[in-house]
């Protein structure tokens, strides 16, 4: 078997029709889209040569800095929820359910399941105001107030939408947390308990340092996830009221199919691209060098 994977030719004829078909689904898309960054215009209209406009417009397009703005705010604060959260249900599932935690886990993990929509739906339901308040609005004028649209107002709209994407996805950073923490020998954990280290001195000192590996995927996982939104925003808000909720892919998706300018829109996802790149290169520097120093 080692002589026969040793052999080039065998391994060409395995990964060559993976690789062919990788090659015609991804590779050639995102080069001819970044062929399309040096043109105006779309299939209807026809393509002219731009040179660098598409980028010089991009720096100055007020549209796309709110959009951009909105996308870094949005990814960091759900990033840090979806972690920290999962990260809790993780250690709730270790150290407190334990082998009872199997049903708790499928019905946290219930959420992810769902198809977008229908959890968009569903906040939308908890948080209309009109034609019948929905459990939210209830609530609040139950207890003597007026009621409020949250989706019909920016800050309100934003944090509804950051609700709902924790809620919907925490379930699943749950399972890969857990999937770390078990990997922990029960002997280390019982050491450090018999040293004296025991609830948060426990976690801080032996747990986190020895799940780091699997948080760090989680939270680059995460964090090119959320830049990277796109269904529950459409869903939910439409990226409204206003721009105020309009994600980069968003406004990327407008500009070419629905203005047809497919080469600023080009531009556009190629700069969400260089994003998601320095974001992952910045993540794994810093604790690269955290772990030099410790």
């Amino acid at each position: 078997m080692n002589s026969v994977l040793a052999s080039r030719r065998t391994a060409l004829l395995l990964v060559g029709p993976a690789l062919l078909v990788y090659t015609a689904i991804t590779l050639i898309p995102i080069v001819w889209s970044f062929g399309y960054t040096f043109f105006s215009g779309g299939l209807i209209q026809g393509f002219t040569f731009a040179g660098l406009k598409n980028f010089q417009q991009f720096f100055t397009d007020p549209n796309a800095w709110n959009a951009l703005g909105f996308t870094v705010k949005y990814a960091l604060i759900v990033t840090i929820g979806q972690v920290a959260v999962g990260y809790l249900l993780a250690l709730l599932y270790v150290f407190f359910l334990k082998r009872a935690s199997g049903f708790v886990r499928t019905v946290v993990f219930f959420p992810v399941v769902l198809p977008t929509v229908a959890v968009s739906l569903l906040f939308q339901r908890m948080f209309q105001l009109t034609p019948q308040p929905g459990p939210a609005n209830a609530l609040i004028q139950a207890f003597g107030g007026t009621g409020t649209d949250f989706l019909g107002h920016a800050d309100s709209a934003f944090w509804v939408l950051i609700v709902m994407d924790i809620w919907r996805s925490m379930g699943f950073y749950a399972v890969l947390l857990f999937a770390g923490l078990v990997d922990i020998p029960d002997e280390i954990i019982e050491s450090a308990r018999l040293d004296g280290a025991g609830g948060w001195s426990l976690v801080r000192r032996i747990v986190i340092p020895l799940s780091a590996p699997v948080l760090l995927s989680s939270i680059i996982f995460s964090i090119n996830g959320t830049l990277k939104v796109f269904d529950s925003v459409v869903a939910l808000t439409n990226g409204g009221p206003g721009n105020a909720t309009t994600p980069l892919t968003l406004y990327m998706f407008q500009t070419a199919f629905t203005y047809g300018d497919y080469g600023y829109g080009s531009t556009i996802a190629l700069m969400l691209t260089i994003l998601c790149l320095i974001v992952t290169v910045f993540i794994f520097r810093g604790t690269r060098r955290d772990l030099t120093k410790a």
